[in-house]
């Protein structure tokens, strides 16, 4: 479990790394995000009112992008088509891409999302169940254009900290971003929200999965786990991670 949470830190300090870089980008709509959050955080907790402060900060800075840029170009997505890979691209793939992200996936994917919704919802939803999920949608998109996809501890953590307490915020958001895939295909809708405003919220991302990570059974893995995952990615970590837990189970 050491090294799950390693992992859980890990993401953490990466996330935070990540959003001083947006925040030195954009220090005025970064302070707005965490002013705003802050103040939910703390009423929240005091009178129980729902969390709106992701969805003030994130429909405020698209608010402020549209002003700024004006409307994306209104494109229709194209429609998906099979996608057969040529033969030189399965060697390539697989030494540069697959067998470098199975570690990643295993570690953050499955095993630290599993283990986080544990600790979130006292339920576990067991890894063999996420591995299925994860196989069936790259096995069902990928071949049709769509990006590899899988699972997060991040992801979940972020959801669980702006509010999301069911499944039905899951639908909620799909139905929302593939309005905008459908309907504003081009890349310029990336660059609506100002980074500021994605620095904020990873700040609070970070926090929320770093308190769960130091729920450990060893501190000194789970730290050496956090530094390696911050300066080489998590892939090594895991990797490391797991020759640490083999050696000291063996003893």
């Amino acid at each position: 479990m050491s090294v799950i949470r390693g992992i859980q830190v890990g993401l953490a300090l990466i996330l935070l790394r990540t959003s001083s870089g947006y925040i030195m980008i954009d220090p005025v709509f970064a302070g707005f995000a965490i002013l705003i959050i802050g103040i939910f955080f703390i009423a929240s907790y005091l009178k129980q009112i729902p969390d709106l402060s992701s969805l003030i900060v994130i429909g405020t800075g698209l608010g402020v992008g549209i002003y700024m840029t004006g409307m994306p170009p209104f494109r229709m997505i194209e429609v998906p088509h099979l996608i057969i890979p040529a033969s030189g691209d399965w060697l390539f793939s697989t030494i540069h891409l697959v067998i470098p992200q199975i570690p990643l996936t295993l570690g953050n994917s499955i095993l630290a999302t599993s283990l986080l919704t544990l600790d979130l919802f006292r339920h576990e939803v067991r890894p063999d169940r996420l591995a299925k999920t994860v196989g069936l949608m790259n096995l069902t998109t990928v071949p049709f254009g769509g990006f590899p996809m899988c699972h997060g501890a991040g992801g979940l953590a972020a959801q669980y900290r702006f509010g999301a307490r069911t499944g039905g915020a899951n639908i909620i958001a799909g139905l929302i971003i593939i309005g905008f895939a459908i309907a504003f295909a081009p890349p310029e809708v990336l660059t609506l929200i100002p980074y500021g405003i994605f620095g904020g919220l990873l700040i609070f991302v970070a926090l929320e999965i770093g308190k769960h990570g130091m729920k450990t059974d060893s501190y000194p893995v789970t730290i050496i786990m956090a530094v390696v995952a911050l300066i080489g990615g998590i892939t090594p970590a895991f990797v490391i991670g797991m020759i640490l837990a083999y050696i000291m189970g063996s003893r």
